[in-house]
């Protein structure tokens, strides 16, 4: 009992007992658990790590929760469902699951974790959501974004939203949501650099393979524009100006 209250109280404690040396920035986001959040993170980082445990501690000390994962494929979807239940598994003292079948647990205490591909057809339908958690979130659908902000509108405090990916290209809602500043969302940037488990040597590598712009991208983090742009964004946007009074109004 004492252990359960130390994992409900403390989500770094909880990923201690799932198997999980937290990293400090992935300790700052689940002890913080912001209501809106966003990781720009490098491949391997452990953004998918974190993702899946606070999927996991929501839906065990948040009874009648509802906890979505969405990504952009149904396979990307499955393998951040696969790893929350490896998690739940390494757990003792906790609710039994009732139900699970590939892609949906429910527990004891009533809670589900759902997970769906980035699609706003297939995502309608859900409401009081108490978490979701967006994969891959430069590369879903635009249009997915209208559709699950509304799932949050009769949830408990608002629910929480959280949006994981590395940059895709200067475009897309969670390029808006990075780029646009304020204090909406808590923003968390990890380079490859600053990940303890890539080595040196492995971006060595990996840099001659993928080519500057590609590792730039994967590991540095950087925003480019799309391989399908004409004309560079930087461009695009000097072509406008607020300074010339229009000739009608």
């Amino acid at each position: 009992m004492a252990g359960d209250i130390a994992r409900a109280l403390d989500a770094v404690q909880f990923a201690r007992d799932c198997g999980v040396e937290c990293d400090e920035w992935q300790a700052d986001v689940l002890r913080l658990q912001p209501r809106r959040t966003l990781l720009l993170c490098s491949r391997q980082a452990g953004k998918s790590t974190v993702a899946a445990l606070l999927g996991l501690h929501t839906s065990l000390y948040q009874p009648e929760s509802l906890v979505l994962f969405v990504s952009p494929s149904l396979r990307q979807s499955s393998e951040l469902f696969r790893a929350t239940m490896r998690f739940y598994q390494r757990l003792a003292g906790v609710p039994a699951l009732a139900q699970e079948s590939a892609l949906r647990a429910q527990f004891g205490n009533g809670s589900r974790i759902v997970s769906l591909p980035g699609s706003e057809k297939t995502t309608r339908g859900y409401s009081k959501a108490s978490l979701i958690v967006v994969d891959e979130a430069a590369r879903v659908e635009d249009a997915l974004w209208a559709s699950l902000r509304p799932m949050l509108a009769t949830s408990k405090d608002g629910g929480k939203f959280v949006c994981l990916s590395t940059p895709a290209g200067t475009r897309g809602e969670f390029h808006k949501y990075w780029s646009a500043g304020g204090a909406d969302w808590h923003r968390v940037e990890v380079p490859a650099t600053a990940c303890p488990r890539i080595s040196p040597e492995f971006l060595k590598e990996e840099l001659r393979q993928l080519g500057q712009q590609r590792f730039d991208e994967e590991y540095g983090l950087a925003w480019l524009d799309p391989d399908e742009s004409v004309f560079p964004v930087a461009i695009v946007d000097a072509a406008f100006t607020d300074a010339v009074v229009p000739l009608w109004q």
